[in-house]
């Protein structure tokens, strides 16, 4: 068994559990932890359906990004979505947190998604200078409809848990406890015979897109994406998923993914990505080191520097003293 993905039962369901905090990124270990205990699972003769929820704070909230730019080992994440979309026994992914980029794709792998109104949804990997790599372009057409997918990938910004139920990519919203309910919403799905819909098998809805449309997207977002590679690679991606079959547009999806990864914006954004992150965080000192409260700055000088940083600390509502 993974140390990060354990399998339980509650009567008929079986619960498959990720937990490797922080945000349960998508590691190897998440991954093979997924292949190994859905394997327990589907040879567990009590279990009828599989629930995916995850520990913690959040669920998948993405790729880990330390294997940026390193040979992503097998089985990568396009084959643990496809172990679930293959699995001869109902899947239900239960969402709270967020389910951003591989988080959404994973989810959008089962047969049906439930999520606590607080959670959010997106593919945010176009801000990243690339494009969704596990399917994400062509299963949330088919799930949302084109107009949808592309404002949620081609700019990257999460929708709430109700919204994304409106677009057709939640199915149930559950109210409490999150494990309580998503059981009692596969039961129900047994109970009334669902059937183990696939998001690969569903036809993009034709009306989403009529004649023009994506090139009148492209106007609409051309000053704000002027100079981006990234957002015409996502928008030729979601077309790809309208024009071809599942499978050829998931190839499409790859070489696109391939051209972005290669292309120096992508590592221009992902630096500043990693950038950010690294200014919050203090060399030297523990995780755990407790916050304390500033109630009040002194600042030796008052030239135009030690204004500048005044006013920076009165703008956060931090008194401060020039000394």
């Amino acid at each position: 068994m993974s140390d990060v993905v354990s399998y339980g039962r509650t009567g008929r369901i079986g619960v498959i559990t990720v937990d490797s905090p922080p945000v349960n990124a998508l590691s190897h270990a998440v991954r093979s932890g997924w292949v190994s205990t859905l394997e327990r699972a589907l040879a567990d003769e009590q279990a009828e359906a599989i629930v995916l929820i995850c520990a913690g704070r959040t669920f998948h909230a993405g790729a880990d990004i330390s294997e940026f730019g390193k040979p992503i080992e097998r089985p990568n994440h396009s084959d643990v979505i496809m172990t679930f979309e293959v699995a001869p026994m109902l899947t239900v992914a239960a969402i709270h947190g967020t389910a951003f980029g591989g988080g959404l794709e994973t989810a959008m792998g089962c047969n049906y998604r439930c999520a606590v109104p607080s959670a959010k949804v997106g593919q945010p990997e176009v801000k990243l200078g690339i494009i969704p790599g596990a399917g994400g372009t062509q299963r949330l057409p088919r799930l949302a409809g084109v107009a949808a997918a592309l404002e949620m990938i081609v700019k990257g910004n999460p929708v709430d848990a109700v919204t994304a139920k409106e677009y057709g990519v939640i199915d149930e919203i559950i109210d409490g406890n999150l494990l309580n309910g998503a059981i009692t919403y596969a039961e129900r799905l047994l109970d009334e015979g669902a059937p183990q819909r696939k998001a690969r098998d569903l036809a993009v809805d034709p009306s989403s897109a009529p004649d023009g449309f994506f090139d009148e997207f492209r106007k609409k977002i051309a000053r704000k994406t002027r100079g981006y590679k990234a957002p015409e690679a996502c928008i030729r991606a979601v077309e790809a998923s309208f024009e071809l079959p599942f499978a050829e547009g998931m190839r499409r999806e790859s070489e696109l993914f391939s051209e972005c990864m290669a292309d120096p914006q992508a590592t221009a954004l992902q630096y500043v990505f990693f950038s950010e992150r690294l200014v919050s965080k203090i060399p030297d000192i523990p995780k755990k080191t407790p916050l304390r409260s500033i109630t009040k700055i002194g600042i030796v000088g008052a030239g135009t520097m030690g204004g500048g940083i005044a006013m920076a600390f009165a703008n956060a509502g931090i008194p401060v003293t020039l000394v």
